[in-house]
């Protein structure tokens, strides 16, 4: 009989006041016994929801399966025949908004925790199994893959087990994306990424840094080079604001270059050549993940975090874990009120938010009310920093220097429904095609485009 308990395993994680004095994992994994008990309480259902849940469709049910009876190596090879990113799916995936939302269990208990077993099992192959990856005989062909994000690094994995020469061009001096300059190490360790990368350097795949396309060299010209196609899976890396009065104050941050500063170059500490400030008062704009990892890293810093989101709680598009987490730590949401002007002190330093409340009226294009200004309801937050976290848009560089790419009026890349461009054999996927959105969703269209450029070349 399984584990008919309605609740799931509990997470073990550090105590929100030991945490927010460090930049350590919150999160501390099940143990094996864990694990298991929580393993036994998936129905093995015929049909399999969680699976079409999946972007990159692991085959759920049957991993758990091999987890129930301890068999965790085998767990690790079935998640691997589809993810090549298991140990960061399992940290970072929205879980809750694809595979466990379509778990049987959640109709009228909690989901199995999908991604916290999926975590385990990766945890637990890296840490009792050293063998490298097999290089795969080639095939004859090579590819070019621009970006080692979630997307580019999947379609780069998925084409060298097929045998492809594969070559990575990376803008920054580190692989790895948003894995590595946008989720916090108390999230997503970056050992573990550079981990999961060493597998794709295992089979073959060289990965050229400090290239950026467009600039160091064209798509075109790397064509010439002998590549057959392209992948582009460059992401969505410029930031948006909002042109508020006084946003161009000192002390305002794109929550970009803020994360990127304290998870690539590790700020934080004392010993980095890499400074950012350490605010007192500190206000974040948006409720999405990327808001939740700013206002936290702000947190530990040792600033007095306040989130400032135009909707209310139930519209806040972070994931639940990320919120509660945010909310143990201290950190204030300021809900239902938007920013409208930055004010800012003689030497150009912003001094406080000027804000304005909201309510909400009819649903919008995305299904959510829409935030309404309450007319004479204003009021001030005293800050010395204000980060914008209110999404991302494409570079515009690759398009800009390559002749045929057609996009879209946010600058993101058409395709068609296998990933080609408007231009033969370039391909496109993950945030640059989609604009902002999840490392998983990212992976699916990595590995949508590597089977498309495998059909076609073959």
């Amino acid at each position: 009989m399984p584990n008919m308990s309605p609740k799931k395993m509990p997470m073990p994680v550090q105590d929100p006041q030991v945490r927010i004095t460090n930049f350590e994992e919150v999160a501390l994994g099940y143990t094996r016994e864990m694990a298991i008990e929580e393993a036994d309480r998936c129905l093995h259902c015929k049909h399999q929801p969680c699976v079409s849940g999946c972007p990159v469709n692991v085959r759920i049910p049957d991993f758990i399966e091999k987890v129930k009876t301890g068999e965790f190596e085998e767990a690790y090879r079935i998640i691997s025949l589809t993810s090549t990113l298991p140990a960061i799916c399992g940290r970072v995936c929205p879980q809750e908004s694809q595979c466990e939302k379509e778990c049987v269990r959640g109709i009228k208990t909690e989901p199995v925790a999908i991604g916290r077993l999926e975590r385990f099992v990766a945890d637990y192959h890296r840490e009792h199994n050293d063998a490298p990856f097999e290089k795969p005989a080639g095939n004859g062909h090579k590819v070019a893959v621009v970006g080692a994000g979630p997307a580019g690094l999947t379609c780069a994995s998925d084409l060298a087990k097929a045998g492809y020469e594969v070559t990575i061009f990376e803008a920054l001096h580190v692989a790895g994306g948003v894995l590595m300059y946008g989720i916090p190490e108390f999230r997503l360790p970056k050992e573990i990424v550079q981990k999961e990368i060493g597998h794709l350097k295992e089979m073959g795949v060289k990965i050229v840094t400090n290239f950026v396309v467009g600039r160091s060299d064209s798509i075109d010209s790397i064509m010439e080079q002998g590549y057959e196609a392209v992948f582009i899976g460059s992401g969505a890396g410029l930031p948006n604001f909002m042109g508020l009065p006084g946003e161009n104050c000192k002390g305002v941050y794109s929550a970009n270059e803020f994360l990127t500063r304290i998870n690539l170059m590790k700020a934080y500490r004392e010993e980095s050549d890499t400074p950012v400030q350490h605010p007192k008062r500190c206000v974040v704009v948006g409720g999405g993940n990327v808001a939740m990892d700013a206002a936290r890293c702000a947190r530990r810093l040792g600033a007095e975090v306040h989130i400032v989101y135009r909707r209310s709680m139930e519209e806040l598009p972070a994931r639940k874990e990320e919120v509660e987490h945010a909310q143990e730590e201290g950190i204030v949401f300021d809900l239902l009120c938007n920013p409208v002007k930055v004010i800012g002190n003689e030497e150009g330093w912003c001094t406080q938010i000027e804000c304005i409340r909201m309510e909400l009226g009819e649903p919008d294009a995305s299904g959510r009310r829409r935030p309404v200004p309450i007319e004479g309801s204003n009021f001030t937050i005293d800050i010395d920093c204000m980060i914008m976290a209110i999404g991302t848009s494409p570079n515009p560089l690759i398009r800009h220097t390559t002749e045929g790419l057609e996009v879209n009026r946010k600058g993101c890349f058409i395709c068609d429904e296998e990933g080609m461009t408007s231009r033969e054999n370039i391909y496109a996927g993950g945030d640059a095609v989609s604009g902002a959105a999840t490392v998983i969703n990212a992976m699916g269209a990595g590995k949508k485009a590597a089977a498309a450029i495998d059909r076609k070349l073959r």
